[in-house]
């Protein structure tokens, strides 16, 4: 219990990884969900707080769309209420600013190639990174047009 709790302390977790690290310290599972209960009720385990940190962590330090944070925090085991409720910390134009900012630089590797060839691989790269389709289209369109009125 103490152990799991200072690793929370230091943290935001989520339940299902504590869960297994419990499991792979010997615990078994029954032991293991009465410390976890114990835990969240004691405010060491919060989904929200934890789901609100993830995405603003991944967001800011990764570069990662809502897609790809949204499945991230599915594979934790967090709620699709809670997931939504936490996409809430992104702000919109901050949000589109850093896929504008990431595209940029992705344009200076693919500019060259022929035209529906970067295109491609820009629609890719945003893809990669989780940005919603719709989005990356237009942010596309803003980069490769800064770049013609540069030039």
């Amino acid at each position: 219990m103490n152990r799991a709790a200072a690793l929370c302390a230091r943290s935001e977790q989520a339940p299902q990884d504590i869960r297994e690290k419990l499991v792979k310290w010997g615990l078994g599972s029954h032991d293991a969900s009465a410390i976890l209960q114990q835990l969240c009720e004691q405010g060491f385990i919060d989904e929200a707080r934890f789901a609100k940190a993830f995405v603003k962590d991944r967001f800011a330090f990764n570069g990662w769309g809502k897609i790809k944070i949204a499945h991230q925090l599915r594979l934790k085991g967090i709620s699709a209420d809670i997931i939504g409720d936490a996409m809430g910390v992104l702000d919109e134009d901050v949000y589109r600013q850093r896929l504008i900012e990431l595209l940029h630089a992705k344009w200076r590797t693919v500019q060259n190639r022929e035209p529906r060839a970067a295109w491609a691989a820009m629609m890719r790269f945003a893809a990669s990174r989780g940005f919603e389709t719709v989005l990356a289209g237009e942010c596309v369109k803003t980069v490769t047009r800064l770049d013609v009125e540069d030039n």
